[in-house]
């Protein structure tokens, strides 16, 4: 790190600037990273689980017609508010049957990294409709 002051022949006005620049440089940078997760988790969406739950999370995938248990609906606020983000990785992780719900719900581990889990977490939550 390093430290500019007056006396080095720049004005507190241009230190000012520069102090702006570097934290806009970095929200800039910021908002790439978020916005790579957010395109990552809906990639992973659409290709996991989009076919039971359906493209917008409704739980009326085309998959979802043969299960004796309709998917889970994620566009239901209530429901979702109510999940935590651990409850939904463990879900995702773990499947359905080991979070006491449907056994149709499969495990992603192992097929899935950390990160990519988080992701669609991150993604799922945006499917949530605000409540009435």
């Amino acid at each position: 790190m390093f430290s500019i002051d007056a006396a080095d022949g720049v004005t507190r006005a241009g230190i000012h600037r520069l102090q702006i620049v570097i934290l806009a440089g970095n929200l800039l940078l910021l908002g790439s990273v978020v916005s790579a997760d957010s395109d990552q988790g809906q990639r992973i969406y659409r290709q996991n689980c989009a076919p039971c739950h359906g493209e917008l999370g409704r739980g009326d995938g085309a998959g979802a017609q043969s299960l004796p248990v309709r998917p889970a609906d994620h566009t239901n606020s209530v429901v979702m508010k109510s999940r935590s983000d651990a409850f939904l990785r463990d879900v995702i992780t773990k499947g359905g049957g080991a979070m006491g719900l449907s056994m149709f719900m499969p495990a992603w581990k192992g097929l899935l990294k950390e990160e990519q889990v988080q992701d669609l977490v991150d993604y799922i939550r945006t499917l949530a409709k605000p409540s009435k």
